[in-house]
């Protein structure tokens, strides 16, 4: 059906948590509205983990933009990664919109990733499934080329 569609017609960037050297804390990725959607997908990147540091990752919903009544996505956090076998790894958590608690009228996620212990090379990136194509019409202003 896609045979000659681009990857980047496909899927969006929607939001990343830039490459840092985070330090002990958590780092969110901000809210996304999952309305547009059909998939999410974050993929958490861990570069050098400081001596002892431990990774840990997770979708967080909320019912409005500004994170009202945020709690986290059940089953949607990573199993926690640690310095003796973490450095230069990657974890995915996929979501879509109706894991979310659509009763109590939750419509956005966020990524949550929390560092402890040491300071910690991580990075994180936010890809969608538009529910309509192409998916680079979603893409956010940070994204400043497509080849």
């Amino acid at each position: 059906m896609f045979t000659n569609a681009k990857i980047s017609e496909l899927l969006t960037s929607i939001v990343n948590i830039a490459p840092i050297s985070q330090g002990v804390g958590t780092a969110n990725s901000g809210w996304i509205a999952v309305k547009n959607y059909q998939q999410i997908v974050a993929i958490v990147s861990t570069g050098i983990l400081g001596s002892a540091a431990t990774v840990d990752a997770k979708i967080q919903q909320a019912t409005s933009s500004g994170g009202a009544g945020a709690k986290d996505v059940t089953g949607k956090a990573i199993t926690q990664i640690v310095k003796a076998t973490g450095d230069g790894k990657q974890a995915i958590i996929n979501i879509r919109p109706q894991e979310l608690d659509t009763n109590g009228a939750f419509t956005h996620i966020q990524l949550s990733v929390t560092v402890a212990a040491a300071a910690s090379l991580i990075s994180a990136e936010i890809l969608g499934a538009p529910r309509f194509l192409p998916a680079s019409d979603l893409n956010p202003a940070a994204v400043v080329q497509v080849i």
